[in-house]
């Protein structure tokens, strides 16, 4: 009884907001911002795996959200709907780069401006613990950038984002079994190219959740 009240207190809250943000409330949007950017932002960059590609999206994410939300019907919840909006925007956007073909040149930021990741670290770690979590985080960033970009989708929002099968197949509209079958493969291409890439180094374990 325990579970299903706070569903209900959970779906009472979510219909709560909802609301608000149809009228235009401030205060609504302002919540919406500060409860997803940041996981938004974190997956558009796992498919984009760049930074300043992976900002534009995220604008684009929210700005999309809040034209198309008095078109909202509920037929998902919030946070699936604004999950589905990120990949479908990544995906369009990837699309759009291999059409234009479009070449940056990457430039240092300046001495004293702090990267929107820099940002989110915890200033309360070691050095060495923070260095090695960089090392580890860049190793599987970069393994990720080269694994199939809907095998990756799938990867991230399972066993980064710890969403369940129904939550992944609702965002990215496809069925359970496909699913289960993207995060397999995707598992296993980024086995290898994690394998390829520290043959000369130390063994980095992957250990991804079971697939049920």
């Amino acid at each position: 009884m325990g579970n299903l009240a706070s569903a209900i207190a959970v779906r009472a809250e979510e219909a709560s907001i909802i609301a608000e943000l149809k009228s235009g409330s401030e205060d609504a949007y302002s919540w919406l911002i500060t409860h997803y950017h940041q996981p938004i932002y974190s997956l558009v960059y796992r498919i984009l795996s760049d930074p300043a590609d992976a900002a534009d999206t995220t604008q684009e994410v929210f700005l999309k959200v809040f034209r198309s939300i008095g078109s909202f019907r509920g037929n998902s919840a919030l946070k699936t709907w604004i999950y589905r909006i990120a990949v479908n925007e990544s995906y369009n956007h990837r699309r759009w780069f291999s059409r234009h073909q479009r070449q940056e040149i990457g430039m240092e930021r300046p001495d004293g401006i702090r990267s929107y990741e820099d940002s989110l670290a915890d200033q309360g770690r070691s050095p060495f613990q923070l260095a090695a979590d960089r090392e580890t985080r860049a190793l599987v960033e970069g393994a990720l950038a080269r694994v199939n970009p809907n095998f990756r989708a799938a990867v991230v929002l399972r066993d980064i984002e710890d969403m369940s099968y129904e939550e992944i197949a609702a965002i990215l509209e496809i069925s359970l079994g496909t699913v289960k079958s993207r995060i397999l493969r995707g598992r296993e291409a980024l086995r290898k190219v994690l394998t390829s890439r520290t043959e000369s180094e130390p063994a980095f374990q992957f250990s991804p959740q079971t697939v049920e």
